[in-house]
């Protein structure tokens, strides 16, 4: 299961650019240059708070600040 999360926060990443997950991110692991670890270390942190922004948008319909949605 933690795979499938932190699988799906890197895709968040990639195709959610503007959301404040991904601006919380680049600035946490800006600076850290070669430093792998402290880049799995917060991509850990960014899987926990995208499944928590999500619950948010089942339960309360609640968008995560800065998502795009596309239309249906």
């Amino acid at each position: 299961m933690r795979a499938l999360l932190i699988e799906m926060a890197w895709t968040w990443l990639r195709y959610q650019p503007g959301s404040a997950l991904t601006q919380w991110f680049n600035q946490r692991t800006q600076g850290t240059g070669p430093n792998r670890r402290a880049r799995r270390i917060a991509i850990v942190a960014v899987a926990r708070r995208l499944v928590i922004a999500l619950w948010r948008y089942l339960k309360h319909g609640v968008i995560p600040e800065g998502a795009q949605m596309k239309p249906l």
